[in-house]
């Protein structure tokens, strides 16, 4: 074969090529896109570098160094498992948060505010928590004035109105007009009764709303918490309010 043959044949000849991978395989990273020995290699060390960065990390970390997993973690089985913090919420709380909606819980509490508003208007004699008779103080300047002083004497009352702490009227008054209301011991006793029992429902209708009012205040925690936003909690939760977070501040557009 002459010189110039393969000459001819050498020009008419087309450069190799590697054959491209097919495009659903492009996922599967570099080496199996591109068959280039000098990126496999360096791939391969760059892997090789970060693995002995981490090996070494690990050789100098100190294991008697505190962290606050530490306190969170514990071993059951023989597996390590992390704690998880409980909670500090009552069965009823529970059970009325994952059926109601904040809205509805917030509409039941309203309106218990005002029977208990209502309630309060009719007994008159209640303090902010409705419970217990108030005391009455009187004030005297020397000690034989308290060995001599005289309840009915100085309310100008009989002595069998002392106990009351409504419609007690003075002597002046009794001259004047008859005793109105009833004065029969078991009548009175019976109206006492009730009075009773109206104290305690009003007591009742105030916890109920104050519950209420916790409910709806852990109902809208939970939803804040669904916010991407970074946050850190300041307060653990109890039976008596939702748990606290500070949020990170984001300016508004």
């Amino acid at each position: 074969m002459s010189a110039a043959f393969r000459k001819a044949a050498k020009a008419r000849q087309r450069p190799h090529r590697e054959r491209a991978q097919p495009a659903a395989r492009t996922k599967l990273g570099l080496l199996e896109k591109k068959k280039d020995y000098r990126l496999r290699a360096h791939d391969y060390h760059k892997k090789q570098n970060a693995l002995r960065a981490l090996q070494k990390k690990a050789l100098d970390k100190n294991p008697d160094e505190f962290y606050f997993r530490m306190i969170r973690a514990e071993v059951k089985d023989g597996i390590h498992v992390i704690k998880q913090p409980k909670d500090e919420i009552t069965p009823e709380q529970v059970k009325l948060m994952r059926t109601q909606d904040i809205k509805y819980v917030e509409m039941k509490r309203v309106a218990e505010a005002k029977k208990i508003e209502r309630l309060k208007a009719e007994l008159h004699l209640l303090d902010a928590a409705g419970s217990g008779r108030g005391q009455h103080l009187f004030f005297v300047d020397t000690a034989r004035e308290v060995q001599e002083f005289d309840i009915a004497t100085h309310l100008d009352t009989v002595p069998e109105l002392v106990d009351r702490v409504y419609n007690r009227p003075t002597i002046a008054t009794l001259q004047r007009e008859t005793v109105k209301g009833p004065t029969d011991p078991a009548h009175l006793k019976k109206l006492a009764q009730q009075r009773k029992n109206q104290y305690d429902l009003l007591r009742q209708r105030i916890e109920r709303e104050k519950a209420m009012f916790v409910i709806s205040q852990k109902i809208q925690t939970r939803k804040d918490l669904l916010d991407k936003t970074h946050k850190v909690k300041v307060k653990k939760e109890t039976t008596t309010g939702p748990a606290i977070y500070k949020f990170k501040f984001q300016r508004k557009r």
